[in-house]
């Protein structure tokens, strides 16, 4: 099964390479069929350059650019139309998310035949390292409202490092979010539209360079937005969007 690698990268030159080469060296050792696809969301730094001179480096990757709207949702759902794998998971630009953790996810769905597998920094075995304290009590209050509206015991559907498979993502069809709460739609539609899934721990690391673009302030509406558009979807579509294999 082909794996493709979805990378959303805005103004990551400096971090790209070393994502880029951790990625690839770990999927050829551990010998997965894979593309890494980055999709420079049109980018003001020399993040396209960058791309087209590790393109001659490492055979397995590609590049596009999201010449607009840009913003995160629209940098990884344009990478969700253009992959070619078999199933596709998404990974930051800042390699804050392990490969061999990638892997971890791969194997879990082969050996289960999972539709979906989550990331989950906040499980036995999950850890975070240097993760800005603000920013994790917002996390954790997201995520446990996300978790009893809903009902469900997932706790980290925030966390944007998750694998699909193809058949998967088009089921989940159509994307709304433009910036990060693409991240709780794909997974509370996927929940909602009775796709299976194993929830399993992963690492996480702050970024070595540039800054997050993550803003917290502008986000509290959005994925309110999509949270309460996931719920009327749970309790009116009367089953519309069920997973139909």
């Amino acid at each position: 099964m082909k794996l493709s690698v979805v990378i959303p990268a805005y103004n990551e030159a400096e971090s790209i390479p070393e994502t880029i080469h951790a990625i690839y060296e770990v999927l050829e050792k551990i010998k997965i069929d894979n593309e890494i696809l980055v999709v420079n969301d049109n980018s003001s730094d020399n993040t396209l350059s960058v791309l087209e001179n590790l393109s001659k480096k490492y055979d397995t990757l590609r590049f596009i650019t999201n010449e607009g709207p840009n913003g995160f949702g629209f940098a990884v759902r344009k990478g969700l139309e253009n992959f070619s794998g078999d199933c596709v998971a998404i990974m930051m630009a800042d390699l804050s998310d392990s490969p061999y953790d990638l892997v971890k996810f791969y194997a879990t769905m082969m050996e289960g035949d999972y539709d979906c597998v989550f990331g989950s920094r906040f499980i036995s075995g999950g850890n975070t390292i240097d993760y800005p304290f603000a920013k994790k009590i917002l996390n954790r209050f997201a995520n446990n409202l996300i978790k009893i509206v809903f009902g469900i015991k997932y706790n980290d559907t925030t966390n944007a490092f998750k694998l699909y498979r193809k058949k998967t993502i088009e089921g989940l069809k159509p994307f709304l979010s433009p910036h990060f709460n693409l991240t709780i739609e794909l997974s509370l539609k996927a929940i909602i539209r009775g796709y299976s899934y194993k929830v399993v721990p992963n690492s996480w690391k702050n970024r070595k360079h540039g800054v997050s673009n993550l803003k917290i302030r502008e986000m509290g509406s959005r994925y309110f937005f999509i949270m309460l558009y996931c719920l009327i979807e749970k309790f009116f579509s009367k089953g519309d969007f069920k997973k139909k294999w």
